[in-house]
């Protein structure tokens, strides 16, 4: 056999080993809670895009804060107005946990195969950022369409600012105008996203045993579900102070009312206008900020999250003797 040849043997056969390991009822879970959590609290995920894009532009609506936000939107726009972008956001967090869950107990399993001893926690945290590369090639073109959808503005119906109809005419229209560069907008930013999920997989685990071993049980012991959601709740919390300026970034390249060349491109703008507001309007330039964006946008996030694992936790038997459960 030529080195080519055993090469692709090679590698085939490192993928079919992985993906023995598939448990398809991680798939299942994962989508159930993705779904159910973000239809349940789109409206907060509406609230934390328009946060994160908030730049004083002209056609934004100026919001006060997140009740300001919610009774606005109900109140120019109804209930279809706080549910803006759910069919994308829906589909994407459907996707996302399934094949976080997915992706991750295969490779998770690929690693500890043979092993007798616990996986370090840097182990767990590169299988999570493994994952949620794997996944983000996937999903990226659906969040761009949240975003758009979720940006659109009652009354801005010019040409500059192309209106969407929905999740698939906003997908055809993308990548008629923008190319399939357009789809994957907000994908690098979204690559180090992928920190998020690793990060609070990391926590999540070491928490889940650190606290079994404080009551002595064993560590592979389940969890109730009180138990489940108040260790997923402080490993998001940990996740969201740790990364969230990228959310920021990525929900800014993915604005179709704004144009920015690149990451750094919105880092130094966003950060000079922030800079420029806080020396002509302290109060007004602290709503701009990536901190006062974090702690105005965390919370729906953290909520959708907890919800997010409650399925799982509601049933600990449905995914067997699972050792980590994964972040949107």
């Amino acid at each position: 056999m030529t080195g080519q040849g055993q090469s692709a043997a090679s590698g085939s056969s490192a993928w079919s080993s992985i993906f023995r390991h598939v448990r398809y009822e991680n798939l299942v879970a994962g989508v159930s809670g993705g779904v159910l959590s973000n239809l349940a609290l789109h409206p907060l995920d509406l609230v934390k895009i328009r946060f994160a894009v908030s730049d004083g532009l002209e056609l934004r609506p100026k919001y006060k804060g997140i009740l300001h936000c919610l009774t606005t939107i109900w109140k120019l726009d109804g209930l279809r107005g706080l549910y803006q972008g759910v069919t994308p956001n829906v589909w994407g967090a459907g996707l996302s946990w399934g094949l976080y869950f997915f992706f991750y107990n295969a490779i998770k399993s690929y690693k500890t195969e043979g092993r007798t001893e616990r996986l370090e926690a840097t182990e767990y945290l590169i299988s999570a950022a493994e994952a949620g590369a794997m996944t983000l090639c996937i999903t990226n073109p659906l969040w761009v369409t949240k975003t758009r959808l979720m940006l659109q503005y009652n009354g801005v119906v010019n040409s500059s600012q192309r209106q969407y109809k929905g999740m698939f005419d906003t997908l055809l229209k993308i990548y008629k105008y923008e190319g399939v560069r357009g789809l994957y907008k907000g994908f690098i930013p979204g690559l180090f996203g992928t920190s998020h999920g690793a990060l609070q997989f990391m926590a999540y685990e070491l928490l889940k045993l650190k606290y079994n071993q404080h009551i002595n049980r064993l560590p592979e012991a389940q969890l109730s579900t009180i138990e489940y959601i108040s260790v997923a709740a402080l490993s998001k919390i940990f996740a969201v102070a740790a990364t969230y300026p990228y959310q920021v970034v990525r929900a800014r390249l993915q604005d179709q009312h704004m144009f920015y060349e690149g990451v750094l491109d919105v880092i130094t703008k966003t950060w000079s206008k922030t800079k420029s507001n806080l020396q002509d309007a302290p109060e007004l330039g602290s709503t701009l900020s990536f901190s006062k964006l974090g702690k105005s946008c965390g919370k729906p996030q953290l909520h959708c999250d907890a919800l997010a694992w409650w399925p799982q936790a509601e049933d600990p038997g449905y995914l067997g003797e699972l050792t980590a459960r994964p972040s949107a």
